[in-house]
């Protein structure tokens, strides 16, 4: 037995498998021990977010989300911990906020309203107008500041009190496993464009819809775009946390750019931007390549855009009184061109001394990016060029987007069905277990079916892990199919091998061999079935095929052999 043993666990296939079964491991990263509350998002503007308290990002595994560990040295390990600290905070008071990567200080704002009443006061305001001046007997048009006084409407603030400190919470992950909606709760919306989109049009369309829901603190979401076996487009949105009045109401709103300098909207998405160029020839790292400053790597891009003719004259007549500022070779305006999405400033950026005045529609649009390394700073300059790039398009696409379907989920639901998922995955393998045991009498056969089982379970789940793949219902589906189909596949390799017997096979690759024919004729049936669900159901049963595909191709190519060489090593005298 113990030679059986030693010869198992010095096999090259039972050493890949273990290697697979680590490298898993590794990718899940099972931490039961986790504690504190993982932060969704930071809300624009709130005290979180003026606290510098950063906003997690889209990228990254769950287990690399930063966690709220302490709340004014009150310990906090569940959402409820966390809401009941937070709802007992007052106006103006100091909270000191503790996580897993650093310490944050934030004032809690007093939540106000502004109202109009039925009377009016009298207001001195300055204002600027242009006057005159001899200057060295020089007639020069100069800018002068006057006070005057206006009537305007009476208002009164009123508290609302405590505001919102800006965080938005839920349990900590204790794994690198990625839940899907069904899981964690949230909101999925169906949207149709009304119009057929070409790939590059759908694409940045996504991408302006990514930018504005980003732009309201909502980083925790997925847009990917589907179709359905009868030719129809569709966008799928899945943003965890939100509810449905909050997501029905951002995608029905159309999405306002502006571009201000000063006061003065010069031009905005949509009619004003005819053109955002993104090809080599006219977008990229600007010629000047990139710089290095007490370690710190400086890389500018450069892109171009083109103006309706209207807004050109509006960029004239809001520049042709500002004052050229130089600084070393560089020369620009007094005032930046501040860019809004939705009211809410995305960015700012410097104007060219030469486009004072002038009313031209081919302008071009520069800024940075910067990093560690040089490579590091390329890559943070083109992303912002990208960033800048989606956002100066925003509005351009007129393009109406349907709402077909919305899916509000409880993540009470959510956490039932893990539960007692886990608990049937259990009690499944243990009648597996039974079932076999009955079949063959024999315990050296039930034991390596069942442990084949869970390290194919194992591996599945690391490979999800890796690669950043959702498990929703339809992906669990896949998951519990892809398990029986390899018990299936097992069965098979036991019953040809035993059968060898009885046929007088006495090579047991013959008998190996006849297995594996069988075996890999339901592997390519199966995986021919799926590729048409991918599309199928507008890709909301992609999870289902994507994990079965996957499933069946780890049991032939890894497990499968293992076990076939088990049972050999096993049964053979």
């Amino acid at each position: 037995m113990n030679y059986k043993l030693k010869a198992i666990f010095t096999n090259l296939r039972v050493l890949i498998l273990i290697g697979f079964i680590v490298m898993a491991l590794v990718a899940i990263y099972p931490n039961p021990f986790v504690k504190g509350v993982a932060i969704r998002s930071v809300l624009t503007n709130s005290s979180a977010s003026l606290a510098d308290m950063p906003p997690p990002k889209p990228t990254g595994t769950p287990m690399s989300k930063e966690r709220i560990t302490a709340i004014n040295n009150q310990p906090v390990e569940t959402v409820e911990d966390y809401y009941s600290i937070v709802t007992d905070l007052r106006i103006n008071q100091s909270v000191q906020i503790k996580t897993n990567k650093g310490l944050y200080r934030l004032t809690v704002k007093e939540k106000t309203e502004t109202i109009e009443l039925n009377e009016t006061v009298m207001k001195e305001i300055e204002e600027t107008i242009k006057v005159n001046e001899t200057i060295n007997g020089t007639v020069k048009e100069v800018n002068k500041t006057i006070k005057k006084t206006v009537e305007v409407p009476k208002t009164k603030k009123i508290s609302l009190g405590v505001e919102d400190i800006g965080l938005r919470v839920y349990e900590a992950p204790k794994s690198n496993i990625r839940k899907g909606l069904d899981l964690q709760g949230g909101t999925r919306v169906l949207l149709q464009p009304e119009e057929k989109q070409s790939k590059q049009d759908l694409e940045m369309l996504m991408d302006n819809m990514k930018q504005r829901l980003n732009v309201y603190g909502l980083s925790d979401l997925t847009i990917r775009d589907s179709g359905d076996l009868s030719g129809n487009q569709y966008i799928i949105v899945e943003i965890a946390g939100a509810n449905e009045e909050e997501i029905r109401d951002l995608l029905a709103k159309q999405g306002k750019f502006e571009a201000k300098v000063g006061d003065d909207t010069v031009f905005s998405g949509g009619k004003d931007v005819t053109y955002v160029c993104k090809s080599a020839n006219c977008a990229g790292i600007d010629p000047s390549g990139c710089n290095q400053n007490q370690g710190q790597w400086f890389c500018r891009f450069r892109f171009s855009i083109t103006l309706s003719p209207e807004a050109a004259k509006r960029q004239s007549e809001a520049t042709k009184n500002l004052e050229v500022i130089k600084e070393g070779q560089s020369s620009y305006l007094s005032e930046p061109l501040v860019l809004f999405l939705d009211d809410v400033e995305v960015d700012r950026l410097n104007i060219g001394s030469d486009l004072k005045g002038r009313a031209v529609t081919d302008i071009e649009i520069s800024g940075s990016g910067f990093g560690a390394s040089q490579q590091e700073g390329v890559f943070d300059s083109l992303s912002n060029m990208r960033k800048l790039q989606t956002v100066l398009a925003t509005g351009s696409l007129p393009v109406k987007l349907n709402i077909v379907k919305i899916d509000a989920i409880s993540p009470v639901l959510g956490e039932e069905f893990v539960k007692n998922a886990m608990l049937l995955g259990v009690l499944a393998l243990a009648a597996v277990l039974a079932v076999i045991f009955l079949r063959y009498r024999k315990l050296k056969i039930a034991i390596p079916l069942v442990l084949i089982s869970v390290s194919e379970l194992v591996i599945l789940l690391g490979v999800a892990a890796l690669i950043g793949w959702n498990l929703d219902l339809a992906a669990i589906a896949g998951i519990i199919i892809a398990i029986g189909i390899g018990v299936d596949h097992q069965i098979i390799i036991t019953d040809e091998t035993l059968k060898g017997e009885t046929r007088m096979i006495f090579n047991w690759k013959e008998r190996i061999k006849n297995a594996f024919f069988i075996i890999m004729g339901s592997y390519f049936t199966t995986m021919v079935a799926m590729i048409p669900l991918i599309f199928a159901g507008a890709g909301l049963l992609k999870g289902f095929a994507i994990t079965m595909m996957i499933g069946a191709s780890i049991g032939v190519l890894v497990s499968r052999p293992v076990y076939a060489r088990l049972i050999e090593m096993l049964l053979k005298e």
